[in-house]
């Protein structure tokens, strides 16, 4: 077969052209519904009892455009199309920022043990040791004075066992004034003098610019072990939460089942709100669970629980919306329906 040199150079710019539609890199992002994956192989009670259902996490998955992908995302209501800097916060990088999302998974690990074990009346021992730093945010006060990995154990030699004890003192504050730092970097100990800043967009809060996590020492009986991999965020707690207790109970919560949900977990049980809830009702749907937690938010407007309702009206979907604020309010919902008849 002869081939001309039109024809050629028109093959070379079809290639040209599918590679670039297909390759390159815009500066956007793409969130669009990921997967509802079952927790059992996440998540494991030492000898832990079983269910007939499951729990199910539920992702949201990312990542940046193609030409291809931004066409495609533009013809879809549930797809959400960002720039780069809306997803990235300024002065901190990519690496550094899936980092910290997967520091907010370990540390939803822990506090949907904490509300779990302490549920179920098992054994737990916490030991507060203080926060440490996940990262810093460049441009701001802490830049050249804090690390990564930093152990902050005072302030104004007060000490401080959790974030939220530093956050709470550091907004009595105002912009201008200095906080002395106690901090533990390897095998030194260090006092920072850092002045506190105004941020214009977390509404003029003051603070030093870093983000922070509780560190605590959990230790409980019998033991757990978790194999999320590079799943971040700390989206799952609620659902992580929930097998846990599913596994340390008799009882099965699921009842038969198929379980998804989301909401951020603390360590006293609220169920916080997250982002991509849409997604995640779809996600849900398409692996076909019949019931879906979603924050409820004290019935604020526009809240997850609203937005997830509106969405499971869109894709038609029977999957049961449940609004729940606590741990407590999902257990209770568990607790009282009838098991799934064959």
């Amino acid at each position: 077969m002869k081939f001309s040199k039109k024809g050629f150079i028109f093959s070379i710019l079809i290639i040209l052209l599918t590679a670039f539609l297909m390759g390159y890199r815009l500066p956007f992002y793409i969130y669009k519904p990921g997967e509802a994956d079952a927790l059992n192989p996440i998540v494991e009670v030492s000898n832990g009892f079983e269910s007939e259902g499951d729990m199910h996490l539920v992702t949201v998955r990312g990542g940046q455009a193609t030409p291809i992908q931004y066409a495609w995302a533009s013809f879809h209501p549930h797809y959400d199309i960002m720039s780069m800097d809306e997803v990235f916060p300024e002065g901190i990088s990519q690496d550094e920022y899936f980092e910290a999302q997967l520091q907010m998974m370990e540390n939803s690990q822990e506090a949907s043990t904490v509300v779990a074990y302490q549920a179920a009346g098992k054994d737990i021992d916490i030991e507060y040791k203080g926060v440490y730093v996940v990262s810093v945010i460049e441009g701001m006060p802490a830049e050249g004075q804090l690390k990564s990995g930093d152990r902050i154990t005072k302030v104004d030699d007060q000490s401080i066992q959790q974030s939220e004890d530093l956050i709470e003192y550091v907004s009595s504050k105002k912009a201008g004034d200095t906080i002395t730092l106690t901090v533990e970097r390897g095998k030194e100990t260090l006092k920072k003098q850092i002045e506190l800043a105004a941020f214009e967009d977390a509404g003029n809060k003051v603070g030093v610019g870093i983000q922070l996590v509780t560190d605590r020492e959990v230790e409980v009986d019998p033991s757990i072990e978790f194999a999320s991999g590079n799943i971040g965020g700390p989206s799952a707690g609620l659902m992580f939460s929930l097998e846990i207790y599913d596994q340390l109970t008799e009882e099965d919560l699921t009842k038969g089942y198929e379980i998804a949900g989301t909401g951020e977990i603390s360590y006293e049980g609220q169920v916080g709100r997250i982002g991509g809830i849409d997604k995640k009702v779809i996600a849900a749907d398409d692996e076909g669970c019949s019931i879906f937690f979603a924050p409820n938010e004290n019935g604020a407007e526009n809240s997850n629980y609203s937005v997830a309702v509106k969405t499971a009206e869109e894709i038609g979907t029977d999957m049961k919306i449940v609004p729940v604020d606590t741990f407590q309010d999902a257990l209770d919902y568990l607790e009282k329906i009838k098991p799934k008849s064959e």
